[in-house]
């Protein structure tokens, strides 16, 4: 039995650099359907739920997923696989997904290794083809730059001989700073980027956004609503809730002083939402879409709920006046760092 999930909604849509894609400006983030009982997990998590969150967001208009092999270690791209399995092929949203992180199974406590040798990086892209159950990834990106010695050459001439062989569509480099793309754009060109980007981490505005733009690299940021303090429902009852396998219970955004600036440029950005009857997820999550450079946000959810929270930032465009008032909010909680304003 199949199941195209038809779209109720039409999202605008942008190029992802030269792949050759038109991704929708926002795209589904499976970090957190991996589930518990790892170093970096958002605690359990129920794959009934992420399932449906998928199909949701699909049914929605979203026509890209965003995963990694350590989420979940291994659980999130199958979650993902299990939820388009009926899909057909030819109406199959994008798949994304991440490597150059390796865990040990006998620990799964244990803060992966980033390695970045070439064996590593080919026995990693086709565990990722099993678990994803797929002939080709559309977009394999290096999650992290290698600890093990490994210079970016070595893992980027890899990812591109992968391109070459039809393992993976298109390459990409998360995480990775200006010098680095330059190093590995001198071998062969880097199709995206995979920054972590929102209203209160900045820092990428300043050098790697500008270098996406002017070398025609698509630029997919992760976490704009800054892993839950932009939704406009955390509070300070919620974060001494979180439970010890949440890793944000760990995070100085999640605590004291960097918690409470954070929570006052989440309520500053209220009054727009209004304005736009909108959420503050969503004008949270249109900020980081107003940046030049920037072709597509992931954006969690753990539920369809939480999709129809954010949906309505693919078309939110934000105002000269509110791009102002978000500065000017900026610079007042002091919150992050990092430029205030495209």
């Amino acid at each position: 039995m199949t199941n195209t999930i038809p779209a109720t909604d039409t999202l605008p849509t942008a190029p992802l650099g030269t792949t050759g894609m038109r991704i929708t400006r926002v795209g589904f983030g499976a970090w957190a359907l991996g589930g518990g009982g790892w170093q970096f997990a958002w605690g359990h998590q129920d794959d009934a739920d992420s399932i449906a969150a998928i199909r949701h967001a699909l049914q929605r208009g979203v026509n890209w997923i965003d995963t990694a092999a350590v989420y979940g270690l291994g659980h999130s791209e199958e979650v993902v696989a299990r939820a388009l399995r009926d899909i057909p092929a030819n109406d199959r949203p994008y798949v994304f997904t991440k490597g150059g992180l390796v865990w040990d199974e006998r620990d799964r406590m244990a803060p992966p290794r980033r390695i970045g040798d070439p064996r590593s990086i080919r026995r990693e892209v086709e565990a990722s083809l099993r678990r994803l159950d797929v002939e080709r990834i559309d977009l394999y990106q290096m999650h992290w730059p290698a600890d093990d010695g490994t210079p970016v050459e070595g893992y980027w001439r890899v990812l591109l001989s992968l391109k070459a062989e039809g393992k993976v569509r298109a390459v990409g480099l998360s995480n990775h700073d200006i010098a680095q793309l330059a190093a590995a754009e001198r071998l062969g060109h880097v199709d995206t980027l995979q920054p972590p980007f929102s209203a209160i981490r900045r820092e990428v505005a300043a050098a790697e956004l500008p270098w996406c733009v002017a070398h025609r690299t698509g630029a997919i940021v992760y976490s704009p609503m800054q892993s839950g303090l932009l939704t406009g429902a955390f509070s300070v009852a919620r974060a001494a809730r979180l439970g010890g396998d949440d890793w944000r219970s760990r995070s100085p955004d999640f605590s004291g002083d960097g918690l409470r600036r954070n929570l006052a440029l989440a309520d500053a950005l209220r009054p727009i939402a209004a304005r736009h009857d909108s959420s503050v997820a969503a004008v949270a999550v249109a900020w980081t879409l107003a940046w030049p450079g920037v072709t597509g946000a992931i954006v969690g959810a753990r539920s369809p709920a939480q999709v129809d929270g954010w949906i309505s930032a693919a078309g939110l465009e934000l105002t000269t006046a509110d791009l102002d008032q978000i500065a000017a909010a900026i610079r007042r909680s002091g919150a992050g760092s990092g430029p205030s304003r495209p």
